[in-house]
């Protein structure tokens, strides 16, 4: 076997160069996470630049290992240990499987302790990922529990009314214990609590704002709309989609007998990533909330819980991601109303409707990730780009934004180097602005730049001088009737 290359193509495995027998618990807890995940491997007998430098008791140490799992890890997680010789060279190959009887534990002195796989640590579990852990181990989710709230204290007017606007038929009450919603005993699962009209799970809350700029702390009147949103999932889709068409805008251009519309985002990617931020986060996370946060030239959502099996999304194929949902019930529910798939593909959906608009280009690509504990899906603004040009076409310097982090040469604000006199900086804000305008206008004279940029005619032509050396425009013609073209 070659063992680097199993190394190479394996993302869940440790490393060891030698059995540290007097400190089984940096081992052991990768046992413990791997079971706690989705399983992997350890390898002892290869160094940090993986060398295979082999142990010198590959038998002793292996039988050290099985001892330590029974007698320190509880429940036993299910292994695998062998003996590999490689290059004359003797190394140990554990494969930990993904557990179903969770929390694995790694115990020692009266303490336990659960850890769990983030990218490629183990780490130990926090108070909500243990619990998470512990339904798992009871082949339990949060909104398959039954709560103490009586099913005549609850209303699913709304459900019952999308339901039959999307399916074409009639919610009955029997149909809520079918679908989970209700328990035998007439009380409300989670999954009812979060599905009925009323706000019965105060963490079932979405914060929504619309900034004003590029972030949050620009020195301008910091927002422009604010809401909070509570109820059943249902409304809080709807409000937020309501929310986010009502902060941006449309634009439009008449072809022939008709006009076609250009929305800032995608209506169907706003509800696919609004549907996946409410269905996988993680309810057992107290005083958490959704956020939705609009800026100029993005849309971001946040949601409480990293990914399930503890990998960064943005690590990932998304075209590959296999579907592992933390709410089974709820997402079976919206399933059936068609608001997501059954097969988890929505994420690779947003980025099939963005790569088909008219407008769309690589810069534009939607971008997700996660952390330990979060999730975060960022839709770019289609027509963000496109205003700012038509805003300098027009003559409005106030398109030239000192203000924007995005558009300085070095990636902060350029107002200090404006302040400072930091010449290198203006010159290439400027000449970012030219090129801008030269997108909007096919031929343009040294005058129109000084218009634009509230220059002399003499800085200007340096400017246009300089931009034809740097083979980003051409000159036509020479002297008072020279114009200029952009080089695509």
């Amino acid at each position: 076997m070659d063992l680097v290359n199993y190394i190479g193509e394996t993302s869940s495995y440790d490393k060891k160069v030698q059995l540290e027998r007097h400190k089984p618990k940096s081992w052991l807890k990768s046992i413990s996470a791997f079971a706690n995940s989705k399983g992997g491997v350890l390898i002892w007998g290869i160094d940090d630049e993986d060398r295979l430098v082999g142990l010198d008791d590959a038998k002793g140490d292996s039988e050290f290992i099985s001892a330590m799992i029974k007698t320190k890890l509880d429940p036993t997680p299910r292994v695998n240990i062998e003996i590999i010789r490689n290059d004359n060279k003797d190394l140990i190959m554990l494969q930990v499987y993904e557990g179903n009887e969770t929390p694995y534990y790694y115990v020692d002195s009266g303490n336990r302790l659960a850890f769990i796989r983030v990218g490629n640590e183990s780490v130990a579990a926090s108070s909500v990922q243990l619990n998470s852990l512990i339904l798992r181990g009871m082949n339990k989710t949060f909104d398959t529990i039954s709560t103490t709230i009586s099913i005549e204290r609850a209303a699913f007017s709304k459900l019952k009314s999308v339901y039959f606007q999307r399916t074409g038929n009639d919610l009955r009450d029997n149909d809520l214990l079918s679908f989970g919603l209700v328990s035998s005993d007439h009380h409300l699962t989670n999954a009812g609590a979060l599905l009925a009209d009323e706000p019965l799970v105060r963490q079932s809350r979405v914060f929504a704002t619309r900034w004003n700029g590029l972030d949050k702390t620009n020195g301008r009147e910091e927002a422009l709309d604010d809401k909070e949103f509570e109820g059943s999932l249902l409304l809080l889709l709807q409000n937020s989609i309501d929310f986010i068409k009502t902060n941006s805008k449309k634009r439009w251009k008449k072809v022939d007998t008709y006009r076609v519309e250009y929305p800032d985002y995608p209506e169907r990617a706003i509800q696919e990533v609004l549907v996946n931020a409410l269905i996988h986060r993680d309810y057992g996370e107290l005083g958490s909330e959704v956020h939705i946060d609009m800026y100029d030239d993005r849309l971001e959502i946040y949601s409480p819980g990293g990914m399930m099996d503890g990998t960064f999304i943005q690590e990932l194929n998304i075209s590959n991601i296999s579907s592992k949902r933390r709410n089974p019930m709820i997402a079976d529910v919206f399933s059936r109303m068609h608001l997501m798939e059954r097969r988890g593909s929505g994420l690779k959906k947003v980025l099939d409707i963005y790569e088909s608009q008219e407008e769309y280009d690589a810069s534009l690509r939607p971008e997700f990730r996660s952390t330990q504990s979060s999730f975060f899906a960022v839709l770019k603004n289609l027509n963000y780009e496109y205003d700012k040009r038509t805003a300098v076409k027009n003559g409005d310097k106030g398109a030239i934004n000192l203000d924007s982090k995005e558009n300085s040469s070095d990636g902060g604000d350029i107002r200090p180097a404006v302040k400072n006199g930091d010449k290198r900086t203006i010159k290439n804000e400027q000449k970012k602005q030219i090129l801008i305008f030269a997108e909007m206008n096919l031929f343009f004279k040294a005058k129109d730049i000084a218009e634009l940029l509230g220059l002399q005619a003499s800085r200007a032509r340096y400017l246009l001088q300089e931009l034809v050396k740097d083979g980003k425009i051409k000159g036509i013609g020479n002297n008072k009737g020279r114009k200029y073209q952009l080089i695509k």
